[in-house]
């Protein structure tokens, strides 16, 4: 069974380390490409911006930054505590398959709203935007219910 997580400068188990990490790297990561967006649009017309360049770095420095934030919090939770440091259980796996379901509703709603768009022969910008909308809020949302379910127990 998984430590209990001590506020107070306590262990936090593998799997919430990672769950925080991307957690954290999607909020920065919607926000840095919503910046980019308006700063290129500059109160003009968003689908006339170039917007895969940022959409495809945003997505690429996020993956990148989830991970380096993983490692590093791992290297130093091993320097703390060795044998909890990597260490997962069935409450780990149950938590990050509650986490998965959570992003597959918001990608289904997400894909759907696409499908709509598509229909209505929208814009190729708001399309994909909508999609990256969709990753970064499932990303979010798994994140939330990831880390609720460690700090709180699953229900």
């Amino acid at each position: 069974m998984s430590r209990k997580v001590d506020i107070r400068g306590g262990v936090v188990v593998y799997q919430e380390r990672v769950a925080w990490s991307g957690l954290v790297s999607s909020i920065i990561v919607f926000a840095v490409y919503v910046t980019l967006v308006l700063v290129q649009a500059d109160g003009g017309d968003l689908t006339a911006i170039d917007w895969l360049p940022p959409m495809l770095w945003t997505i690429g420095g996020g993956i990148a930054l989830s991970i380096l934030v993983s490692v590093a919090w791992g290297i130093v939770a091993k320097a703390r505590d060795p044998e909890a440091s990597t260490e997962t259980d069935v409450r780990d796996r149950d938590i990050g398959v509650m986490g998965g379901r959570v992003e597959h509703v918001v990608l289904v709603i997400a894909g759907l709203g696409v499908i709509v768009l598509c229909a209505l022969g929208a814009e190729l910008f708001w399309i994909a935007n909508a999609m990256f909308a969709g990753f970064a809020i499932s990303a979010f949302l798994g994140g939330i219910a990831r880390v609720l379910a460690y700090r709180f127990g699953l229900v």
